[in-house]
């Protein structure tokens, strides 16, 4: 039997928020009839009450107590369980409160911005796979959007069962991600789903962590320039949306359109501003056991690629040390490949660059998707094949199945002549091409003038050469935001965008 005191040198720094003390026993909202609870790691549970109240707490065989602080905030740990279920979680004082249909297995998070968003109801293929989609092991929670400046102790989130009605509403890459572990591993999933479309990593990392890094400096400063001019931007906005209500009403009566409506200026709580939604959407689940962590986000970086080298592992270090729970499992999809216009056409393959060199971190796995990408859409439709490719990384790394991970990613490559070959990682069952030739392969010599290079597959490497071109020095493949490509594994899993050299790109003085 686990018994807490609570003090504030032991409690997360989420606990030491002011916060008036409850009457009754009361656990954070996370905790609800249907969730999962981590298997195989002490299970922290939460929440408030009288202050000075002693809380005990039933789950099987395993109890604990904690005392409530000045505040009436309480933590608690349960030893460790294995997987199974359902059980009931009981926490009692001087009431009592019954959590019911508990389950023990793998937990989750699925976070980013709008690809990982994104329904299942959206497209027709993952729509389609859940019309009879009932799996009563695969649990799911969504946290509301919140962006705020200061650390959040509560979101309104209710876990619920997998069914075709709870499915058309979740994310769609997280749902293949579950849905695949499920197949493989027999143990409940939970999933829990927090992401904002259109955000931005340094939004998800809390500004400690970016002020250790120089080349982030930049993007805090910025931030202090707004929130300095914010409450004069406020008081226009508010004056123009009162003058709008006025012109608006003169319209409908007229039965006119009304004019656009002003949108409100940048400010301390805007869902872009450093840390505001790891304090809004990310706190509140401190400090939940969890396996590990899934993630596809990047688009709103792709002008800063250079700075996302440091931005996106500074996020993944972040992460594990709010956690607390060591180097967790954090799996990311690698930008789809996609034709925007309005960009450099360099950008998008420096930031899957920079996502490829975050693999230097452990326990990182990377779902490359170039070949799934649409020209003019940025919401790759295949979204359950994404959250697939995510499961084989899991399985491979996190439950040590022998099962491919990935497609081939560049390993080195050496000079042969006027040739170059290149060797891979993750060639699984070997290299195969789509298509008549493969295509997406460019050659330069020391001059760094790429041109259009031929190149063929032999064994487990590629051999890259140009007609007429002596002494070539750097190759590069699928180097476009929307490229050519053709290069697989014979498990059907694309090589991932690269280049040989380190010329310095577009994006390196984007800040």
């Amino acid at each position: 039997m686990h018994t807490t005191t609570l003090s504030l040198r032991l409690l997360p720094a989420i606990f030491l928020l002011a916060a008036p003390a409850l009457a009754q026993v009361q656990p954070a909202s996370v905790f609800s009839d249907h969730m999962v609870l981590q298997r195989n790691k002490p299970i922290a549970v939460w929440g408030t009450a009288t202050a000075g109240e002693k809380v005990t707490l039933t789950l099987d065989t395993l109890t604990a107590t904690a005392t409530a602080d000045q505040d009436g905030r309480w933590l608690a740990h349960l030893d460790a369980h294995a997987a199974g279920g359902p059980f009931t979680l009981q926490l009692e004082g001087k009431n009592k409160v019954t959590i019911n249909d508990v389950l023990l297995g793998d937990v989750w998070v699925c976070s980013g911005q709008s690809n990982m968003s994104w329904t299942v109801e959206r497209h027709k293929d993952s729509l389609a796979a859940v019309t009879d989609a009932k799996d009563v092991q695969l649990r799911l929670l969504t946290v509301p959007r919140a962006a705020n400046a200061k650390p959040q102790l509560s979101t309104k989130a209710k876990w619920q069962t997998a069914s075709p009605e709870t499915l058309r509403k979740f994310s769609a890459v997280a749902y293949g991600f579950g849905r695949h572990l499920r197949q493989h591993v027999n143990v409940p999933i939970g999933l829990v789903h927090n992401s904002w479309g259109g955000t931005r990593a340094e939004a998800w990392t809390r500004e400690a962590m970016l002020k250790k890094h120089d080349v982030l400096e930049p993007i805090l400063s910025r931030w202090d320039v707004t929130y300095k001019r914010y409450p004069r931007a406020k008081k226009r906005f508010d004056e123009a949306l009162s003058q709008w209500q006025a012109k608006a009403k003169l319209a409908r009566a007229a039965g006119k359109k009304p004019p656009r409506k002003p949108g409100p200026p940048l400010g301390p709580d805007h869902r872009h501003a450093p840390a505001r939604l790891f304090h809004g959407m990310v706190t509140p689940l401190l400090p939940m056991s969890i396996r590990g962590v899934i993630w596809y986000q990047g688009e709103a970086n792709a002008l800063r690629a250079y700075q996302y080298r440091t931005l996106f592992p500074a996020l993944i270090r972040d992460w594990r040390d709010a956690f607390g729970q060591g180097q967790l499992p954090f799996l990311f999809v690698q930008l789809a490949s996609f034709g925007a216009k309005t960009t450099h056409p360099h950008t998008w393959p420096e930031l899957r660059e920079a996502q490829t060199m975050t693999l230097d971190l452990p326990n990182t796995g990377m779902a490359c998707t170039i070949d799934l990408g649409l020209e003019k859409n940025i919401h790759p439709p295949h979204k359950l094949e994404v959250g697939r490719r995510l499961a084989l990384w899991a399985l491979a790394g996190t439950y040590g199945q022998d099962v491919v991970p990935s497609g081939p990613l560049y390993a080195h490559h050496t000079i042969e002549g006027d040739q170059v070959r290149i060797s891979f990682e993750h060639v699984g069952k070997g290299l195969t091409c789509k298509g008549d030739t493969l295509t997406g392969f460019e050659i330069a010599t020391a001059d760094g003038k790429f041109l259009p290079a031929t190149a063929k597959i032999d064994g487990d490497t590629v051999v890259v050469s140009h007609p007429g071109m002596k002494a070539p020095r750097h190759v590069r493949y699928a180097w476009l935001n929307w490229p050519a490509y053709s290069l697989f594994n014979a498990d059907g899993l694309p090589a991932s965008s690269f280049r040989t050299d380190q010329r310095t790109g577009v994006t390196a003085e984007a800040r």
